[in-house]
C-alpha cells in the first residue's frame, strides 16, 4: 500500500444505496449503510437526499463533508463507530433531527462545531467514547433534549448549563475523570429530576389530562376503601373426604352430614322390612 493512503472503501453506487433502503415501524425511510467497508462519504445517496433517516454507522469515515445539508428531512442519523474528527458546521442545518449518535469517534472539544447547538429538536444525543476534554457550555441550549451521552471521555467537569436542561431523562457520564463527589451529586440529582416529573400545576394541564388524572386518582382511592384491613384470617372449613370441592358441596356438605347420621339412626331403629330410605350420597 503507498505510502500515506490509507484502505481503499467499498464503492456505492446509487443501485446499491437503492437496495438499501428500509422502510422503519415508524413509516420513515431509513437509508442503511451500515457496516459497508465505506471509508469517504458516498457522493451517490445525495440523490436519495429526501430521506428521513441515515444509517453510516460502523464504517470508516474519517469526515462528513457538507453536502449533508441537502438531507433535510433527516430525522434520525447515526454515525457512531467511524473514524470522524470534525463534523462539519452544515451539520447545524438539519433542523428537523431528533436523535443523532456520534458514538466511538474521534472528536475532541475543538472539533464539535458550535452549530450543534442550532439543533433545537434534539431530543438524543450521544457522545460518548470520543476524546471530549470539556463540554462546551453552549449545549445547555438544547431545550428539547432527554438523552445525553458523555460516557469514555476525558471529562474533569461537566457545565452546570447541561445539569439545568428541563427535560433530561437520561445523563450517562460514566468512566470519565471526574470528582467522586461530582459523579454521585450528579445522579443523585437526575434521579430527583425524573421522580418530579410528574409533579406539575393543576392550572398547567389541559382539560382531557386533568380530567384522567382525577378519574386515576379516585380509581386509586376507591380500591384503597376496597382494600380489607389486615386480621386474623377466619378459619377455612375442612373436607377431607372431597378432593376437589365445588361451590355447592361446600355449602351443603353439613347439611348432607346431619341428614346422613338422622338416616342411619332411623334405619337401626326400623323394623328389617321397612322400606329403605334414599341417602343424598348414593
Amino acid at each position: 500500500m503507498p505510502k500515506g493512503k490509507g484502505p481503499k472503501g467499498k464503492r456505492i453506487t446509487l443501485k446499491m444505496a437503492k437496495n438499501s433502503i428500509r422502510v422503519a415501524f415508524n413509516g420513515r425511510r431509513r437509508l442503511d449503510l451500515s457496516k459497508m467497508g465505506i471509508t469517504t462519504f458516498p457522493k451517490s445517496i445525495l440523490e436519495l437526499a429526501d430521506v428521513e433517516e441515515l444509517d453510516l454507522s460502523r464504517n470508516m469515515l474519517k469526515k462528513i463533508p457538507n453536502v449533508i445539508e441537502k438531507f433535510q428531512n433527516l430525522i434520525w442519523l447515526d454515525l457512531h463507530s467511524n473514524l470522524l474528527d470534525e463534523l462539519p458546521p452544515e451539520i447545524g442545518t438539519l433542523q428537523n433531527l431528533t436523535y443523532l449518535n456520534l458514538c466511538n469517534n474521534r472528536l475532541t472539544t475543538e472539533s464539535l462545531p458550535p452549530e450543534l447547538t442550532l439543533l433545537k429538536s434534539l431530543r438524543t444525543l450521544n457522545l460518548g467514547l470520543n476524546r471530549l476534554e470539556t463540554v462546551p457550555t453552549t449545549l445547555g441550549s438544547l431545550k428539547e433534549l432527554i438523552e445525553l451521552g458523555l460516557f469514555d471521555n476525558s471529562l474533569t467537569k461537566i457545565p452546570k448549563s447541561l445539569k439545568r436542561l428541563p427535560k433530561l431523562e437520561r445523563f450517562n457520564i460514566k468512566r470519565n475523570p471526574l470528582p467522586e463527589f461530582e459523579v454521585k451529586e450528579e445522579e443523585e440529582d437526575l434521579v430527583k429530576r425524573i421522580e418530579s416529573l410528574f409533579l406539575v400545576k393543576q392550572e398547567d394541564l389541559c382539560g382531557s389530562c386533568l380530567n384522567t388524572c382525577k378519574g386515576e386518582r379516585e380509581e386509586l382511592h376507591e380500591l384503597e376503601q376496597m382494600t380489607p384491613t389486615p386480621g386474623p384470617s377466619p378459619k377455612k372449613p375442612s373436607f377431607p373426604s372431597l378432593l376437589t370441592p365445588n361451590s355447592t358441596a361446600r355449602d351443603n356438605q353439613e347439611e348432607w352430614r346431619v341428614k346422613e347420621t338422622n338416616d342411619e339412626d332411623t334405619s337401626s331403629d326400623s323394623t328389617d322390612d321397612a322400606p329403605d330410605e334414599a341417602s343424598p350420597n348414593q
